[in-house]
């Protein structure tokens, strides 16, 4: 079944777009147009991926892991509940979650 997931991108407009369990919720940004930029693609070796979760869904997704906490350290307007999405696969449980793409984000890809 399909997951929907809300993305509010750095101008506060909301994006709704739907992967499949599994998808990364990188991938799922990208394809939906947002400024994801994803240097590292998906290796965890850049901080370009990095939303901001809403408090509501923080604690319901999986824990990072301490490499992903320290890459974190790295990127721009940080908050208690940041992930960096590539770290994020889509579960069924996820239907409904919304995360903000942070003001400081910038995008060398030029979307």
């Amino acid at each position: 079944m399909p997951v929907s997931v809300t993305f509010i991108d750095p101008r506060g407009r909301k994006v709704v777009a739907t992967g499949e369990p599994g998808d990364s919720l990188l991938r799922l940004g990208q394809a939906a147009g947002l400024p994801l930029e994803g240097t590292c693609e998906g290796q965890m070796a850049c901080s370009t991926c990095h939303v901001i979760a809403a408090p509501e869904w923080f604690d319901r997704l999986p824990r990072s892991s301490e490499e992903e906490e320290d890459m974190l350290d790295f990127a721009a307007g940080v908050r208690r509940t940041s992930r960096l999405s590539c770290q994020i696969e889509l579960t069924q449980e996820m239907d409904g979650l919304t995360v903000s793409v942070p003001v400081e984000s910038t995008d060398a890809r030029g979307i």
